[in-house]
């Protein structure tokens, strides 16, 4: 019996010693298991590494194309290059940045094809850089917009080239893309004749059209667009291409509902520019087909220009005085405005407007921003003008400097008053000291 339990023990012993090195054996091979499912990161699959190059700015994405050939692939994809902005200065006259040459010239020769929402930032006034803009988009024979934007951030750059240069270059665009539905073209000096190429190649397409400050265009011009581009929802342009004829074109039944009508109303020189009247039937006719539009309308006019506005109701939303605007024409404003969201004044001269902005609070019942800039009101009737508007006033702005106290209100209680009516705490804006 004795013999029979060592044997016993012994077997238990094998047993325990054949558990413990099975035991060893197998966290040897889960190390290993770990040690060959460690990601390798030059093969992951492009899809991942394509999104994370889409949150990569361009410096660092050409930088992560250097690491390996798969990631150099990704780099290249066309997913990465649909949309580019070409950013154009002359390096030898100025520090700001500027899309290097190189690059310009692989974008050319590998993505062209790819490009479909493109800007140029012309970032100082040189004609050289506005030329290059040119000679790159005169290049783009192969491409398909959807976008395009040519911007000046310094004047007169594109103004600069030759008429005939410019226009040759743009509608190498408006040929071959055929599905432009955004152009942006201020400050440019695109005509007539190119306004045809593009209508004639992009009608179902365009959506948005901006060419503000383009003085070869002619009112015949951008009514050539409205006839023929129905689908176009947003526009913006200088009020002498603004006429009757263009409102009853936009308002016709086979036209789409416009969203959005930007007019800019600017003079140069006073006295020199004279200004045409729009009659009421044809912003009548406007409203009436596009009843939800906004309708823009931005003002750079002299005291005695404004004669021909503001005599009749007009459907705009959104008005904005770029210059010193007298109390007869924001009386004016407060009969004629009814459908008026925004208000924006940058000064008045030297007359309150109390009874003119007691007039707009209770005629414009839309009204929620207003910035009175350097307008002199008096606070007893700018607190008058805050209660009758109430809480839907989400932005208000007028300097402090330009409030007058009277027997009612002081500048420390006018803080307060408004601040109730407003239903949120509110300061009048301080003149900076610099």
């Amino acid at each position: 019996m004795k013999r029979g339990r060592g044997t016993n023990e012994a077997n238990s012993s094998s047993s325990e010693e054949t558990t413990e090195k099975e035991s060893k054996k197998h966290k040897v091979t889960e190390k290993k298991t770990i040690v060959v499912q460690s990601p390798d990161w030059a093969n992951l699959l492009q899809d991942i590494i394509l999104q994370v190059f889409q949150y990569l700015p361009l410096l660092d994405r050409a930088h992560a194309s250097q690491v390996c050939r798969s990631w150099n692939q990704v780099f290249h994809m066309p997913d990465l290059w649909r949309c580019f902005e070409f950013e154009l200065n002359q390096p030898a006259t100025s520090n700001l940045r500027t899309t290097h040459p190189e690059l310009i010239k692989q974008i050319i020769k590998r993505h062209s094809n790819h490009l479909q929402y493109v800007s140029f930032k012309v970032v100082d006034s040189s004609k050289e850089s506005a030329e290059a803009a040119c000679d790159i988009l005169s290049q783009l024979v192969n491409c398909s917009l959807k976008t395009l934007g040519l911007i000046s951030t310094a004047r007169p750059s594109f103004m600069d080239l030759p008429k005939s240069h410019f226009i040759s270059a743009l509608t190498v665009v408006f040929v071959n893309s055929k599905s432009l539905s955004s152009l942006k073209i201020d400050d440019t000096p695109v005509d007539d004749p190119s306004l045809k190429v593009l209508v004639a190649n992009n009608s179902d397409t365009l959506k948005l059209l901006k060419m503000s400050s383009c003085p070869h265009v002619s009112p015949a011009g951008i009514l050539c667009v409205a006839d023929q581009c129905h689908g176009l929802r947003e526009l913006a342009l200088n009020y002498h291409l603004l006429s009757d004829e263009l409102l009853l074109a936009l308002s016709s039944e086979k036209h789409v509902r416009l969203e959005h009508l930007r007019i800019d109303v600017v003079s140069e020189n006073p006295g020199q520019t004279q200004f045409h009247t729009i009659q009421k039937s044809s912003w009548d006719a406007f409203i009436k087909h596009s009843p939800k539009v906004n309708l823009v309308m931005y003002f750079f006019l002299y005291e005695e220009e404004f004669d021909p506005f503001f005599r009749y109701e007009i459907p705009v939303t959104h008005l904005y005085f770029g210059r010193s605007v007298s109390k007869d024409v924001l009386g004016r404003v407060g009969m004629t405005c009814p459908r008026l969201v925004e208000l924006v004044v940058c000064a008045n001269g030297l007359r309150p407007l109390d009874e003119e902005l007691i007039c707009i609070a209770e005629r414009c019942k839309y009204l929620s921003a207003v910035g009175l800039g350097e307008c002199e009101v008096s606070c007893s009737a700018f607190v008058e003008f805050v209660k009758m508007c109430g809480g839907r006033l989400s932005q208000l702005s007028i300097m402090e400097e330009v409030l007058i106290p009277d027997q009612k209100y002081s500048l420390e209680q006018i803080h307060w008053e408004v601040s109730k009516h407003l239903g949120r705490v509110w300061f009048p804006d301080m003149m900076p000291t610099w």
